[in-house]
């Protein structure tokens, strides 16, 4: 997975820039979103893959299943990723690109997972306390994962907050090894 994020970045970062000096990050966004969804999808992946299909009939295949939806830049853009053999990394791609819009945009993604379901206003005072702390505009996603036993684990980047209990159990047990 870094190997393919590492491969992918130089492309996020190239189409962040044309998107940016074009004024039109929410069409690239649009884009990306559709090729990743296609990328992933089993039956385009197994032609990915397969060593007997050229790298130009695959991007045109990969072309025919976007249909009209993509302008001609970013038929541009799919072709040279079959042509390259990197149109497995447009997931990446596309994750990597949304990072680097909503940085730009002063908004930060958050991963919340809770022990337990949260309410929207419990959801409402946490993001208003990250957004306090981080000092940026807070967008946040929730999943709900019963092994934290109790409170929250929030990843923001390279940031992990852990008030989970499990988190505290964890730490209590290094502490009492040492």
């Amino acid at each position: 997975m870094a190997e393919t994020r590492t491969i992918a970045r130089p492309y996020a970062e190239a189409v962040f820039k044309l998107a940016k000096n074009q004024n039109d990050l929410a069409r690239w966004a649009d884009t990306l979103q559709l090729a990743a969804a296609v990328a992933a999808d089993e039956n385009v992946r197994s032609l990915i893959g397969n060593p007997k299909i050229s790298s130009r009939k695959l991007g045109e295949l990969f072309l025919s299943v976007c249909g009209n939806r993509l302008n001609e830049e970013g038929r541009n853009f799919i072709l040279l990723l079959a042509e390259n053999g990197r149109l497995e990394i447009l997931p990446e791609v596309n994750e990597l690109y949304e990072q680097l819009k909503t940085r730009h945009e002063g908004v930060l993604d958050a991963k919340v997972i809770s022990a337990f379901a949260m309410s929207d206003a419990q959801l409402k005072d946490l993001v208003t306390d990250l957004e306090a702390k981080f000092k940026r505009k807070i967008e946040a996603k929730v999943s709900v994962d019963a092994d934290l036993i109790g409170g929250v684990i929030v990843e923001i980047g390279d940031e992990v907050l852990d008030a989970s209990v499990r988190g505290k159990l964890e730490a209590m047990a290094v502490a009492l090894k040492s």
